[in-house]
């Protein structure tokens, strides 16, 4: 995860930039960089690898100033180097960017017709140029960004500066956290509490769409129709569990809300927006040359394997086996030598997978891992590392792991799809553009919260739930069930909504919520088929769609959640989101221990 902090005060800026920087490590970043005004100048001083080496490179080159900003990137394409490390800059502007612009070669081509020259491979450059060329043609700092923040289209959070305006900072956020800090004769800005954790206790944290006009005294905070609004101010223990979850009643609803920065993060390091194309890192083995992959995972990270069966069998034209971590090894499965074995686990120290991994090496498969920590065990016993940038999940039911996890399976699945020549170059870009508007599609439905909590209220007293689901959805309505199950305690099952008439149906009654996801996709007619039968049945229909399938919904007592249309590639990442709310409203009406709940814990290492 990217990680930004500001300051414009009184203060030396690089000092306290270096210092949140620091505070911002835990997020991963492969460089670093910080900029100033100095006598109205911007100075930058950026440095791959560790934050060492840009405290080292700050030191033989200071830069004074009391209004900066900093930056911490993990790599987007291409390599992790300076010229791509933040804050991006121009003589008149400079900014530090987390998230994904969508329409970044749209903008970039608007960009390229003024014939300036293009420093970086980001699409964070791009942003800084168009506010330059505004600034150019005699607008000012507010007016230029604020006509440029409508031009992008995204999840993203900024922090921009500018020449000769040491008292003035723009933030801005779209699906993307940020949160400003009110100090005595100055402001802060910071991708989450903690990089402000020293410096205040008073905290402001931007809601989607907002962008803040901030200077050493002041803070005036505008809607996405530029309308001027207030925000609480509200106040943070500088340390603990309060911080921890940035103002959210607990860590699991943060991490559900951190999902369009965290997936945009993934993506990043993943996708050339420029190309349209995926990169893995470098691989031991040809890709081509596979041609079987086993999955293994345990729990959540399962049906995450079970998503990318679909995914690879349908897009890759692989032959692919799921199993779970803890029953695989004593089969003493038969592998080919030469296969690809592939280990979920957003921990990297879940006992029974790394045992999997472990024969699976004996067995002569090339081993890959998809972790949430680069140094765990299963990644150092890996030949190629997908990291998931997710970020510290606290929760014990996994959200944002989750929902990464896919993000990397389907870049895996473009990959090795184009590697196979199973697809083409134009049915690459379509997968690729589908999957890079997956982050601000997710703060959509994020911003319906309420809807979901309306229906939680309904169902908090039932004993019992089913979940349906075709396809790829079917692995969703696993993950849901066993969310509702982790932490309300409420005993639910998912189920593939055409076995349902092999025995579930005996169950459906006027007492049963039937939770159904079903995006609009070739499975969608036989889904609303299945939907019919609970309904003439009397069941407590909640169906999960796009207004496609929501209008095909013909019962004045079925609840429904209405969700963005989206390409039914990416449809599973996105409708897993509904459905971890659902649970985690209800577990909170139910006054559950929502973060820790009974009997689990986060990494399971025994057997």
């Amino acid at each position: 995860m990217c990680g930004i902090i500001g300051i414009i005060g009184k203060q030396d800026a690089s000092t306290a930039l270096l210092e949140g920087l620091k505070r911002l490590e835990y997020r991963g970043y492969d460089s670093a960089g910080i900029a100033t005004l100095s006598n109205g100048r911007i100075e930058r001083r950026r440095a791959e690898g560790k934050i060492l080496n840009l405290q080292n490179r700050v030191d033989t080159q200071p830069i004074p100033g009391r209004t900066g900003i900093g930056h911490t990137r993990w790599a987007t394409h291409g390599v992790p180097n300076e010229k791509n490390a933040h804050p991006h800059a121009t003589e008149r502007v400079a900014i530090v960017h987390n998230g994904i612009i969508e329409n970044f070669q749209e903008l970039r081509r608007e960009v390229l017709k003024s014939e300036c020259t293009l420093a970086s491979d980001t699409d964070t450059e791009i942003i800084v140029h168009l506010i330059d060329q505004r600034l150019q043609a005699g607008l000012s700092p507010t007016d230029a960004t604020g006509q440029v923040l409508k031009l992008l289209r995204g999840a993203f959070s900024l922090g921009i500066i500018f020449a000769g305006h040491e008292n003035l900072m723009i933030a801005a956020r779209q699906g993307s956290p940020l949160a400003i800090g009110i100090g005595d004769g100055e402001s802060y800005l910071g991708s989450d509490a903690i990089a402000l954790a020293p410096l205040t206790q008073r905290i402001i944290y931007l809601e989607d769409g907002d962008w803040a006009v901030m200077s050493p005294e002041s803070v005036q905070i505008f809607d996405s129709a530029d309308n001027e609004v207030e925000r609480a101010i509200k106040i943070s223990a500088l340390s603990g569990a309060a911080i921890g979850k940035g103002g959210y009643r607990h860590y699991m609803l943060k991490e559900i809300y951190e999902q369009p920065q965290v997936i945009g993060d993934t993506l990043h390091a993943f996708i050339n927006p420029t190309t349209r194309t995926v990169a893995l890192p470098p691989l031991s083995f040809d890709l081509a040359s596979i041609k079987k992959m086993t999955l293994i995972a345990c729990g959540t990270s399962f049906f995450a394997c079970l998503i990318a069966k679909y995914w690879l069998e349908k897009i890759a034209r692989i032959s692919v086996e799921v199993d779970i971590a803890s029953e695989f090894r004593y089969r003493e499965a038969t592998m080919e030598e030469g296969g690809a074995a592939l280990f979920i686990s957003q921990s990297g120290e879940t006992i029974d997978t790394l045992a999997a991994l472990r024969y699976a090496r004996s067995q002569k498969q090339h081993i890959l891992s998809i972790v949430n920590a680069p140094e765990s065990a299963i990644a150092r016993e890996s030949d190629t590392i997908l990291h998931t940038n997710a970020g510290p999940e606290i929760g014990v039911a996994s959200t944002k792991a989750f929902t990464t996890q896919l993000t990397v399976l389907a870049c895996l699945c473009i990959a090795l799809a184009k590697a196979r020549n199973a697809i083409s170059d134009d049915e690459q870009a379509r997968l690729v553009n589908a999957l890079t508007e997956v982050p601000a599609r997710a703060a959509e439905i994020l911003n319906h919260d309420e809807r979901i909590a309306e229906i939680a209220s309904a169902i908090s007293d039932s004993r019992d739930a089913l979940y349906l689901g075709r396809g790829t959805s079917y692995a969703v309505a696993l993950e849901g069930a066993l969310k509702l199950k982790e932490i309300s305690y409420i005993h639910a099952e998912g189920y593939a909504a055409g076995e349902m008439k092999h025995g579930p149906i005996a169950l459906i009654d006027e007492d049963m919520p039937v939770i159904v996801i079903a995006p609009t996709d070739d499975l969608l007619d036989k889904t609303i088929s299945n939907v019919e039968q609970v309904m003439a049945r009397g069941g407590r229909l909640i169906f999960i769609s796009d207004k496609n399938g929501v209008a095909r919904i013909d019962d004045a007592n079925a609840e429904t959640i209405t969700l963005p249309a989206v390409d039914a590639f990416v449809a599973p990442i996105l409708y897993t989101i509904p459905v971890q709310l659902l649970a985690y409203h209800v577990a909170v009406i139910k006054g559950t221990d929502v973060d820790q709940p009974r009997n689990l814990a986060k990494s399971v290492t025994v057997e």
